[in-house]
């Protein structure tokens, strides 16, 4: 024997939450289509400052990742083969 009651009452549930997550995902998609929209606008009134901040953002990201290469690099080495300072050069 099922019980028809259980049954009837997830339906409308699951149906709240596919309803609610679809609004929820109208409000995100109307939310960056205006944020696309204000970031075309404030790049066409003020392209050199755009392109100070995207080549600076740009300089950031390549120094983060120059960083973290050097320390990726330094966990690579073997623990005694550290040279001192100044062994490279030739008497």
């Amino acid at each position: 024997m099922t019980d028809t009651t259980t049954d009837s009452i997830k339906t409308p549930a699951n149906d709240t939450i596919i309803e609610q997550a679809e609004g929820l995902f109208e409000q995100a998609k109307g939310a960056l289509s205006d944020a696309f929209e204000a970031t075309v606008d404030a790049v066409k009134e003020h392209p050199l400052a755009a392109v100070g901040i995207a080549a600076g953002a740009a300089a950031a990201v390549a120094g983060a990742a120059f960083g973290a290469s050097k320390l990726l690099a330094k966990d690579d080495e073997p623990a005694g083969s550290s040279k001192p300072a100044g062994s490279s050069k030739k008497a």
